[in-house]
């Protein structure tokens, strides 16, 4: 049954045992002339006596001159003992890939007895002479007698699986068949992986971790079709790679996790401020969101932040529908000591802020900072006259600001703005009130625009710039 497997093996015991003798051979020497015939009687029955003394001692285990003379030429002789746990997690890999357990047995104690007491190099493992074995082996076993049509009865099934239409193929999928990475998964591969001591990676053992990341991802205001691209993102990454064996498949998730958050979450991140200074003055920023987000009292912020930084602003109102909305921006503007540009209610938002840009040109300003009504995404009048600031001032950044904790509808709100002027990035007020980073997460996907600032609080300088690593970092703390 096993005659492939120990002609193959043997014929690399036979190659080894050469090498061996060649290197180890003591060289001849021609042997003194005898003194007397008694001498040499004497001498033959002394020679007699160390042959069996030599016998006997090969019989116990290798000798210490061929020890020696192996440890010289940089190998060493493979013991039981250090087989012995790459063999029986082969045994194991065996039985998990339906190999009848006696078959298992015997493959790996054929394994076993033709490579104990062979020679490796010191700087291999038992598990790296099992791991070349191995293929080798298994295919010899494959290829004879009884075994051979074990295995191909067993096959049977995928190999008319193999040679279905590409429609057959989908409905079979869709009846929720195994998929083809699993079929495929080759028993030599599993063996091979076994022995040193890693596994590949299915898509079944992920299924639990990865419900519970999107269920934990809903929870955390993140928008569902985001949840579930994230989710697909880090299936479609981790199945049919390979792990330790010693780790769980939700130990493999939770390190991907990180990367694929870092990867949604941070996409277009740019340097703000080297922007500013590398676009001509003045650089023109119009801030668009919804009613009662924060967009005043963020501009007021950016502009003590620029102030920091050395940038002189002007502030521009184009919130001109809205009832005091002039004196709550001259409020912050008296508050900072910033010129302010105003119209009277009802006036043309867009005229607003191109006067302010002449302003700025005219006086030497380096940053406009234009407010907008807090248009409703539901409103298309007040969606158009945004689309007209956006062909009449041509700003150089459009900034959409919400609240971080706007749940869900922060992604639908996203995408209207976007789709009315194109946002080049966002910013998140009330961001020390949530520490799930859902809408952060959501828009920052749903617009593949980064997001910039974060505001934290009701002071002036309650703004910080956006940090993708912080925010992750934070939420896996909390997870």
């Amino acid at each position: 049954m096993f005659d492939g497997l120990k002609d193959k093996l043997g014929r690399f015991k036979d190659d080894v045992e050469e090498g061996a003798d060649a290197e180890t051979a003591p060289e001849a020497t021609d042997p003194e002339p005898d003194a007397t015939d008694d001498e040499s009687a004497a001498t033959g029955e002394a020679s007699g006596a160390s042959e069996e003394s030599t016998e006997e001692s090969t019989d116990e285990g290798p000798g210490l001159a061929k020890k020696a003379a192996l440890a010289a030429t940089g190998k060493t002789v493979i013991t039981e003992e250090e087989l012995e746990d790459p063999l029986e997690q082969l045994e194991l890999e065996l039985l998990q890939g339906d190999v009848e357990m006696s078959v298992a047995s015997e493959i790996t104690d054929n394994i076993r007895e033709e490579l104990v007491g062979e020679t490796r190099k010191q700087v291999e493992s038992g598990q790296q002479v099992i791991a070349r074995a191995i293929g080798d082996a298994l295919r010899d076993v494959i290829s004879v007698g009884q075994f051979q049509e074990d295995v191909e009865a067993e096959a049977e099934s995928a190999a008319e699986a193999e040679t279905e239409t590409d429609a057959d193929v989908e409905a079979a999928a869709d009846a929720g068949e195994e998929t083809a990475a699993d079929e495929d998964l080759g028993l030599a591969k599993k063996a091979a992986l076994a022995a040193t001591g890693k596994t590949v990676i299915t898509e079944s053992e992920l299924e639990g971790p990865l419900e519970q990341l999107e269920l934990e991802l809903l929870q955390g205001d993140v928008e569902m079709g985001v949840a579930r691209e994230i989710t697909d993102r880090i299936r479609e990454r981790l199945v049919g790679d390979t792990r330790k064996q010693v780790e769980s498949g939700e130990q493999v998730v939770q390190r991907a996790i990180a990367d694929a958050l870092r990867e949604v979450i941070g996409v277009g991140q740019f340097d703000f401020e080297e922007r500013i200074a590398e676009t001509e003055a003045p650089v023109v920023m119009v801030f668009t969101g919804v009613n009662g987000v924060g967009k005043t009292t963020s501009i007021a912020k950016l502009a003590r932040w620029l102030e920091e930084r050395g940038y002189s602003s002007v502030l521009a109102n184009g919130d001109t529908y809205r009832a005091g909305a002039n004196e709550q921006i001259e409020e912050h503007a008296d508050v900072l000591d910033k010129k302010i540009i105003t119209h009277e209610q009802g006036g043309d938002p867009a005229a607003v802020i191109y006067d302010a840009v002449e302003y700025a040109e005219a006086n030497g300003v380096d940053v406009v900072l234009g407010d907008t009504a807090g248009r409703l995404h539901t409103a298309d009048d007040l969606m158009a006259q945004l689309e007209k600031i956006d062909r009449v001032v041509d700003p150089d950044l459009t900034l959409f600001v919400d609240e971080a904790v706007a749940g869900q509808d922060a992604t639908n709100r996203a995408e209207e703005f976007d789709d009315a002027a194109a946002i080049d990035g966002a910013v998140l007020t009330k961001a020390d009130a949530d520490s799930q980073g859902g809408a952060a997460i959501s828009i920052a996907h749903v617009t593949g625009k980064p997001i910039l600032f974060l505001g934290t609080g009701q002071g002036y300088d309650d703004l910080e710039r956006f940090d993708p690593d912080v925010i992750v970092d934070r939420l896996l703390d909390e997870a």
